[in-house]
């Protein structure tokens, strides 16, 4: 999968996801590759993986006495979370601000959110929302 972006700020890193939902809460998440714009506010990043119609995501639980998934949503990731959903399709698509000040600096609200390595990214800057909530364009894919 190729993404291309044009307009953003120049020289800002940013972070790919494919997700559920377009927008927040943006259901179950899968991180995909940071992008980073040139002096235009251009970039392209090419992520090599399954997308298509029949791409999920599924918890079937997690380790006994696991930690609450609903805690520290932009604390370091963690290993032993204990959650439970059904295959759940991702064929949306979001990029992130890779921090805060980025977004701040940008004139974009200056939230902080998991979407990133660290997970302390800054506001989501650009979504498939133009596409269905529940027919987003990765669904095409055959």
């Amino acid at each position: 999968m190729t993404v291309s972006v044009s307009g953003l700020p120049a020289n800002t890193e940013f972070d790919l996801f494919v997700i559920q939902l377009p927008d927040a809460p943006f259901g179950v998440a899968w991180y995909q590759s940071d992008l980073q714009t040139d002096k235009y506010g251009q970039g392209e990043v090419t992520v090599r993986g399954r997308f298509n119609h029949e791409t999920f995501s599924l918890s079937q639980n997690g380790p006994a006495n696991g930690s609450d998934p609903t805690q520290g949503v932009t604390g370091p990731a963690v290993k032993d979370t204990k959650v439970t959903f059904r295959p759940t399709s991702q064929f949306h698509i979001g990029l992130w601000f890779n921090s805060a000040q980025d977004a701040a600096n940008a004139g974009c609200a200056a939230n902080v959110t998991p979407f990133n390595g660290e997970q302390h990214a800054g506001s989501q800057i650009l979504s498939t929302r133009n596409f269905p909530i529940d027919h987003g364009p990765l669904e095409a894919i055959g």
